[in-house]
């Protein structure tokens, strides 16, 4: 339906071609200190950004992905595999939980809808993690564990 969805089929379909037994790893949004979702949140928690209240992703620590990925390379796992975190929430809930994390008042956040926004795309774009989930050794947490203080 978009772009950036079409530009990563069309890479799915390269990589298939060229190597069919690959595993082709799906994931969300990529957190860990500095990290371009926890800076997001950061500015829109001073008003310099706006997050959407209405779009459910799951959250993946950078170290956690890293891990799976290195334990998948050795493996015989192949296809689309989905690689996220456990735990659904909305950019704006993700800036709740960076609020809380660095002690920052979360009372000059801005938020918006999709809709408001005038995007027309989809806002439940949760993975289900279930199958990585038991294929893996490496635990993926969830993102209220990941901005635990």
């Amino acid at each position: 339906m978009h772009p950036y969805g079409a530009a990563k089929a069309a890479a799915e379909t390269a990589v298939r071609v060229v190597d069919p037994g690959a595993v082709l790893v799906r994931t969300s949004l990529i957190l860990g200190e500095g990290s371009k979702q926890i800076q997001l949140c950061r500015d829109a928690l001073t008003g310099r950004a706006t997050l959407f209240t209405d779009e459910l992703r799951c959250p993946v620590d950078v170290g956690d992905l890293a891990d799976a990925v290195l334990e998948l390379a050795d493996s015989a796992v192949a296809g689309p595999l989905n690689v996220a975190g456990p735990e659904p929430v909305s950019r704006a809930g993700l800036g709740l939980l960076v609020a809380r994390r660095y002690g920052i008042d979360p009372a000059g956040m801005t938020t918006t809808t999709t809709t408001a926004a005038g995007l027309r795309r989809p806002t439940d774009v949760r993975l289900d993690s279930s199958r990585a989930t038991a294929l893996l050794r490496t635990r993926l947490r969830g993102v209220t564990e990941l901005l635990a203080g």
